[in-house]
């Protein structure tokens, strides 16, 4: 049995009356990479922030790298915790080079100004040729492109070599040529040995790419189905999810999701 990287058991999460999660149980074992899907509501954004200790549950058990919440310090186990999202994005620096933003995510400190060590400096020009963006180290934030932006802040996660990487709908913005390049990109990242465990939420199948293996499909705040994706990922239960009639099918190791028209709908 692999070591347990995320172990979540019965976690509910109310506020004011109403009911955010509900009964949600979730693990993640060393070597796995997860998607997480689900309509907007579904409850995928407070998932993501009960399980980086930025929402108390109300009731359940979070176990994260063997560190159950409540009885470990969470600030310092955020630093484990990689995070790429488009509020993160929003946040850098107009003028602060690429290399800058890389060796901030050591301190996870925006608008990085202090003197960096010579070992900062070489370990993230190393994370910037591993996410192929070396010739970026210079350039400053408001000339790079989406997906730039994208392959930067993931050099800066790495910074702190962080054991879990989460990627909160990192395609949101980039042009369909952008986001294939971007999913290529993770597709070699995550094939790696040393590379961390992946939670990347989004809406699209189209970007399951080939290294990912399981899929936790959320409905109104609860587990619809978890596990492998070739079990996870099929119409029935996409339908379901999405409150609509859609057909999966799979092409070069991908999914695509059709969305049927309701009967009697003139097209």
């Amino acid at each position: 049995m692999r070591p347990t990287v995320l172990e979540i058991s019965a976690l509910r999460i109310t506020r004011d009356g109403t009911r955010i999660l509900r009964d949600v149980n979730w693990t993640i074992r060393r070597g796995e990479h997860w998607v997480i899907l689900g309509a907007n509501g579904s409850g995928k954004t407070s998932l993501l922030r009960s399980v980086t200790g930025y929402l108390m549950p109300t009731g359940g058990e979070i176990t994260l790298l063997g560190r159950r919440y409540g009885e470990s310090d969470w600030r310092e186990l955020r630093k484990k915790v990689g995070l790429v999202s488009s509020a993160l994005r929003q946040m850098m620096a107009d003028d602060e080079p690429a290399l800058a933003s890389v060796i901030s995510g050591k301190t996870a400190t925006i608008d990085f100004r202090a003197r960096p060590s010579r070992g900062d400096c070489r370990r993230a020009r190393q994370l910037l040729r591993a996410v192929e963006c070396t010739r970026l180290a210079d350039r400053a934030w408001r000339v790079l492109s989406q997906g730039e932006r994208q392959r930067v802040l993931i050099a800066r996660a790495l910074m702190a070599q962080p054991e879990v990487l989460i990627l909160d709908e990192p395609c949101a913005g980039l042009d369909p040529a952008a986001r294939e390049h971007f999913l290529q990109f993770l597709q070699r990242l995550g094939r790696r040995a040393n590379s961390p465990t992946f939670i990347f939420v989004t809406h699209h199948v189209e970007e399951i790419v080939p290294a990912f293996t399981h899929v936790l499909v959320l409905k109104r705040g609860g587990v619809l189905d978890a596990g492998p994706k070739r079990r996870v990922v099929t119409s029935a239960t996409l339908s379901v999810a999405f409150a609509a009639c859609v057909r999966v099918t799979r092409y070069c190791g991908r999914f695509v999701l059709q969305v049927r028209p309701k009967r009697g709908t003139v097209i």
